[in-house]
This record gives C-alpha cells, structure tokens and sequence, in this order.
C-alpha cells in the first residue's frame, strides 16, 4: 500500500523535530557546570601558558606548564569541531512546541533535561501546557 503525499510529509516533519530535539539536548548533555569556556578565553590560556613556560626556570614546573598548554591547545581546537549551539537552540524553539503536543512531554520533564526555561517560554511551552 503506498503512503499518501500527506503521510510522507508528516513522517518528514517528525524526523526533523526529533533530529532538531536530539542534537540540542545532546549539545546541553555535553555542557560542563560552571562557566562557559570559549575559544578566545582558550587561545588567551594558551598565550598566557607560552609566556609562563619561556620565563620558568624550573624544569619540572615548565613541564607541566607544556602540558597544560597541550591540553588548553586541544581544548581550543575542539571548540572549532563543535556544532553551533546558538543554530541548535534556534530550531529546537522552532520545533519543540509541536514535539511535544505530539509526545506529551511537560515543561517539567525538559527542565528536568536541562532545557533552560527562557530557551521554554521561546518556544512557547509553560508550566501550564
């Protein structure tokens, strides 16, 4: 039996609520407590880390002012490899209304996901449903 134009384009737009749903609470779940570190805050770390190393007379301290750096570096060069959370939480608040009439999932249970309640109330989803 073939599925009728309608079918299809629901089946479509259920695929690309769930991918925009998946990918931003994927992106929240990767977040680390505390401040937001950001690619110029690392790339200052690592000058900063440059300057130490070449004035440290200690050989053993200027070890682990190398791997520091290595591993402010690595950090840094992840950042780039990252996807852009700000395009990510623009299409879960396009989606995540319809998502979740559709699923049933409360204001509670995202929040409970770490959904950050402004990033709710853009999407147009409250306490009250």
């Amino acid at each position: 039996m073939a599925m009728s134009a309608e079918h299809k384009a629901a089946l479509a737009a259920g695929r690309r609520e769930s991918r925009a749903i998946k990918e931003y609470l994927g992106a929240l779940a990767a977040r680390r407590p505390g401040r937001p570190v950001t690619a110029e805050t690392l790339a200052a770390r690592v000058a900063d880390l440059e300057r130490r190393i070449a004035a440290e007379a200690n050989p053993l301290k200027a070890v682990d002012l190398r791997q520091a750096r290595l591993d402010a570096q690595q950090a840094l060069d992840a950042t780039k490899d990252t996807a852009d959370t700000t395009a990510l939480e623009a299409a879960f608040i396009e989606h995540a209304r319809a998502y979740s009439e559709r699923k049933g999932i409360t204001y509670a249970a995202w929040r409970e996901s770490g959904v950050p309640a402004a990033v709710l109330k853009k999407a147009g989803i409250t306490r009250a449903g």
